[in-house]
């Protein structure tokens, strides 16, 4: 259990990146005051928390209703996580995570704080992939109540990286920080890799097995 759990909590740090999104979120409430500033970050929180639990505790039921198999979700999952590591290793900001031109032209704190803020630059397609992917590793629900938990706890880091943001900015610095997001990248394509090789074994058994059985 304590394996599934820092797995789980690395799996979150690296997707959601705390540190990395603290630039991003500095641009998108620059023009606001310290009191609006807070409210957004606690609202684009709040949401992306509600948004990943939906997808864990419903996980299962939109697998049958699409017709999805896990494995093919954690093949496709993976190589997502990849294409979003790949572009932290590169140091540079990928779409899954950070808004066009055309997003920051919305000055409303509210809209800011569900859209980019909550999704897609917290609970992106990654992220959601990702929670899914551990939630639909383990069969008993306390497992479901421990991944909801670890993004909780994931989620109130990223607060707490947002409203010191200017703070943390500062001291770290933007190659510091660059850093940081490549250690990110790595960490994140290493869960991907094992998302996928975790999907083909589900999908083809004789690959552990090492024998191909004939018909």
């Amino acid at each position: 259990m304590l394996s599934f759990i820092l797995q789980v909590f690395s799996g979150f740090i690296a997707i959601m990146n705390p540190i990395g999104n603290v630039p991003v979120f500095i641009g998108l409430v620059e023009e606001f005051d310290e009191k609006t500033k807070k409210k957004v970050a606690q609202k684009a929180v709040l949401a992306a928390f509600i948004i990943c639990t939906i997808f864990v505790l419903a996980g299962n039921f939109i697998f049958r209703f699409f017709g999805i198999t896990l494995a093919a979700f954690r093949i496709a999952g993976g190589i997502l996580v990849f294409l979003i590591a790949y572009h932290l290793l590169r140091g540079k900001a990928s779409r899954q995570h950070h808004p066009g031109e055309e997003e920051h032209e919305e000055a409303d704190p509210d809209s800011i704080a569900i859209t980019p803020l909550a999704t897609p630059i917290l609970a992106g397609p990654g992220t959601i992939t990702t929670a899914m992917s551990f939630a639909g590793a383990r069969t008993h629900f306390y497992d479901l109540l421990v991944v909801i938990g670890v993004f909780g706890i994931v989620c109130l880091l990223t607060y707490v990286c947002f409203i010191y943001g200017e703070a943390i900015s500062e001291r770290l610095g933007r190659t510091r920080i660059g850093v940081i997001t490549r250690l990110m990248g790595l960490i994140l394509a290493v869960i991907a890799v094992q998302m996928v090789l975790e999907g083909l074994k589900e999908a083809f058994p004789y690959l552990t097995s090492g024998t191909i059985s004939k018909p």
